[in-house]
Formats: C-alpha cells, sequence, structure tokens
C-alpha cells in the first residue's frame, strides 16, 4: 500500500472512531404555530452536533421522561415546549435532574408559558425556578427590538455584543421581574420597540440563569421565528449555552 493509501485508510479509521462524547435530549411541540422555529433548530442542531461532536435525540411528550431515561443525557432541551402537559413522572425527575445537577437545562420561549392553560394549572416549582414569574401577556402584533447584555462575563455571552436587534418577535411580559432571583443576562430595550406597543413591563429580562440550582441551566426567551437562526448573535449565545451547560471540554 502507498503512503498516500494508507494515509487515507488511517484518516478514515480515525473518523470512524469519532462518537458523540455528549448525549442531547430536546423535547419539542409537534406542529403548532412554532414549528417553523423547531425545524430550522433541529437543522442547526444537527450541524452544530457534527462540529462539537453531540447527538440529539427528540421526544414530543413527556411520557417517557424519568429519571432513568434523563440520566441518559448530559443536557435536556425544552424547545419551544410549554411548562403544561407533563406527566408526574416527568415533573419529578426533571426537579431532581435539575436541582441535583445530573445535566444541564436550556429553555426557549414557550418554556416561561406559566399559567394555567389547556386545563392545566400552574407549576409552582418550574414558576420558582424561572424565577418565580407567571405568564401575564405578549405583543400579538410582533416588534423588532434591540436587547442589551448586561453580564458579559458570563460564559454564554462571551464573544456576542454588547447590544443586539431581534426582529418581529411577540416578546412576553410576566406578572413580576424574574431579576430578584436570577442572574440577568441580557434585556429588552422596550424603548426601542418598533413599531411601538403599550404592553411594557419596565425592567424586562430575557436571557437570564437560576445559580439556586446544581445544574447549569439558561432560559431565552427569543424562539418564535426560524430567522433567529441567521442572526449571529442569538445563535453564538445559543452555542456557548450548549457547550457551557452540557460541560463541553473546551476546544
Amino acid at each position: 500500500m502507498s503512503v498516500i493509501g494508507l494515509w487515507l485508510l488511517m484518516g478514515s479509521v480515525a473518523l470512524a472512531q469519532v462518537k458523540p462524547s455528549i448525549r442531547v435530549l430536546a423535547i419539542a411541540e409537534a406542529g403548532g404555530v412554532h414549528q417553523p422555529f423547531v425545524m430550522a433548530a433541529k437543522q442547526w442542531l444537527a450541524m452544530l452536533g457534527r462540529e462539537q461532536v453531540f447527538s440529539v435525540d427528540y421526544i414530543t411528550t413527556t411520557d417517557s421522561i424519568d429519571r432513568q431515561f434523563l440520566d441518559q443525557y448530559q443536557l435536556f432541551i425544552q424547545l419551544d415546549y410549554p411548562p403544561y402537559r407533563w406527566t408526574d413522572r416527568a415533573k419529578a425527575a426533571l426537579v431532581d435532574y435539575i436541582e441535583q445537577g445530573r445535566g444541564g437545562w436550556i429553555g426557549f420561549h414557550h418554556a416561561s408559558l406559566l399559567g394555567e392553560f389547556d386545563g392545566y394549572g400552574l407549576w409552582p416549582w418550574f414558576s420558582q425556578f424561572m424565577g418565580g414569574i407567571r405568564y401575564k401577556d405578549y405583543i400579538a402584533s410582533f416588534v423588532t427590538a434591540t436587547v442589551r447584555v448586561e453580564n458579559r462575563q458570563h460564559p454564554v455571552m462571551q464573544g456576542v455584543p454588547a447590544s443586539f436587534t431581534v426582529e418581529r418577535e411577540e416578546w412576553y411580559t410576566y406578572d413580576r421581574s424574574p431579576r430578584q432571583t436570577v442572574d440577568v443576562l441580557a434585556t429588552v430595550d422596550e424603548s426601542t420597540y418598533q413599531p411601538d406597543s403599550p404592553k411594557k413591563m419596565g425592567d424586562h429580562p430575557v436571557i437570564w440563569s437560576n445559580g439556586r440550582v446544581k445544574a447549569r441551566n439558561v432560559y431565552f426567551f427569543m424562539g418564535h421565528h426560524p430567522d433567529l437562526f441567521r442572526n449571529t448573535a442569538y445563535t453564538t449565545m445559543v452555542r456557548n449555552a450548549i457547550r457551557w451547560a452540557a460541560r463541553l471540554p473546551s476546544n
């Protein structure tokens, strides 16, 4: 065998031996208005997984979730999945997973839809995990706004500009700011709403992390439109969040 042939063979063997070092579980609603965002996220996560050597499994209900099931994964992503329609067994497993730091957690958008919806009551533990909030309203007409980073030292915010624009988002409002119980990483500047909207909170966090639990965790409010995955600031934050929450080794 020639030297070139041997080199190619060794390279092929090395590639074949590369296996995902991290397993990620993502729960996403089946269908609905967030389906385009979910599909874009799946494509982007597949690309990132090949680059960072992790795999993602997807589920659409909580029926399979228990402690043993979650222990297979180093990161759990709530990909626009709300905090209701959970089985009691799944709730207990997630509480243990997060409070005991069995893995990391990342939530997007619908994960903060806390209240009474579709006949389900408020999940008190999840409300406290998210900063003691309850969903109040949203901007149904969608507006563009500037997000301002508050904690530039946090690993999730490395390489992210001090401010960036998010287009056509429906900005949830809550009954209170979560600031007193979470680490706020970024807020939306309500004075930049285009077009303007009367639905404002004043102090309006949109990205935060709860340091009162053992699991590394971060919540991103923005997660309605698939175009977010064309926003470099957004993809930088999500990439950072996955590496940090899943404790991926440094490149």
